[in-house]
């Protein structure tokens, strides 16, 4: 990117983040449901993701898959805009006067990584808020009496039971997995829209628009796609960690992965593989297209 433009490369973040939670939620609620339910020795076990969310919504309705909305509506805004907004303002440092439309990794790498390494801090208590509300609902076995009414409930509750520490456990699991996740999401998104813009660089100009949005459909989709496959075991972990109702559980990451993997396997690690897929597509593509149409209609420069 060239010429800093300050607040604007954070307002186009918060339109993406936006777009992501209004085309994903109702399949990230599958997927902790699924993460929950499916790797843990009690309880029901869902065959798949549609088995999931046909229980959900003959249960609960509609309402069902967007539990915890809102409190991942204003988590991915905020962080979504600090993730691109520092995104872009480091990878222009880290260039320095030195601009390349070819993609370089060790500009691009660290630039995401530390981007995901701070948004995990405003992740995690959202995330736990989000997921705690995703699982006491349909084949829940939290007692009636112990469910949360609200996000903001949860939140007071988790505070006062926990301390100001229990609303950041899984911390650790959720900055592994957003520096990590997201050095990988760039790095395909940057890469896949360079070489698609350089197969349609002789297109006509008068395509320029429709060009623009299919690069951007397939790069966001792709990088999203990428980003699950690379950190989903660590997306399993966490969602173990911060919907677990044992205090003195593990919160080791690679020691909950590993008695998951002695006991299912690779596919227990992967739990909630399909709703994750599906949603990363079409959830990342809508990001992506929000943030270069917000970048265009505020006047950011791009190379």
């Amino acid at each position: 990117m060239r010429d800093s433009s300050g607040y604007k490369e954070y307002v186009a973040g918060l339109l993406a983040g936006v777009a992501t939670v209004s085309t994903g939620h109702p399949f990230d609620t599958v997927k902790v449901k699924m993460q929950m339910h499916n790797t843990v020795d009690h309880g029901i076990t869902y065959r798949n993701g549609l088995h999931c969310t046909a229980r959900i919504l003959r249960t609960e309705g509609i309402k069902g898959l967007y539990r915890g909305a809102t409190s991942s509506f204003v988590g991915v805004a905020f962080e979504s805009s600090l993730l691109f907004g520092m995104y872009s303002q480091m990878k222009q440092s880290l260039q320095g006067n030195v601009q390349s439309v070819v993609p370089q990794p060790h500009v691009i790498i660290p630039s995401a990584a530390s981007g995901g390494a701070v948004i995990s801090f405003i992740l995690c208590p959202s995330e736990l808020v989000k997921c705690r509300m995703q699982v006491q609902g349909t084949d829940s076995l939290i007692p009636i009496s112990s469910r949360y009414a609200g996000p903001l409930d949860c939140a007071i509750k988790t505070v006062k039971e926990d301390g100001v520490r229990g609303i950041f456990r899984g911390g650790f699991t959720t900055l592994l997995r957003e520096a990590t996740g997201n050095a990988v999401f760039f790095s395909v998104y940057e890469y896949v829209r360079y070489q698609m813009h350089l197969q349609l660089n002789s297109a006509s100009s008068g395509h320029k628009n429709l060009i623009d949005l299919g690069v951007g459909v397939l790069s966001g989709g792709l990088s999203g796609i990428a980003f699950w496959c690379a950190v989903l075991p660590l997306d399993v972990a966490k969602t173990i960690i911060q919907t677990s109702a044992d205090k003195n559980s593990s919160r080791n990451p690679f020691h909950i992965l590993s008695s998951i993997y002695r006991r299912a396997g690779l596919k227990g690690c992967y739990t909630g593989l399909g709703p994750t897929i599906v949603r990363a597509f079409p959830a990342n593509a809508a990001a992506i297209v929000s943030w270069e149409v917000a970048i265009k209609l505020l006047g950011i420069k791009r190379e």
